[in-house]
């Protein structure tokens, strides 16, 4: 998931060219999140009929944490990835 997270956040911020400011890529990462967990919400606690409450109660210690590590990652990887970009262009 990592990997697939930095490939995605290099590219996105390449193809559509997103400001190296801190707050641009932030945001993007902020509504990327957002959209992610709309999505995640909507589709699978659809099909597996569950609260978010109750999706959030069945995950393990030790996936949860790894879960909740890895969407802050998510968000912030455009703003960690500024310096890489501005160096690959």
């Amino acid at each position: 998931m990592l990997v697939v997270t930095i490939v995605a956040a290099r590219w996105i911020v390449l193809h559509f060219a997103v400001p190296s400011t801190p707050s641009a890529r932030l945001g993007m990462g902020c509504i990327a999140l957002v959209l992610l967990l709309l999505a995640e919400f909507g589709f699978v606690l659809w099909l597996r009929g569950l609260s978010i409450r109750d999706y959030l109660a069945t995950r393990d210690p030790v996936s949860g944490t790894v879960y909740y590590v890895m969407l802050a990652a998510f968000a912030v990887m455009p703003l960690l990835l500024r310096q890489n970009v501005l160096r690959l262009r």
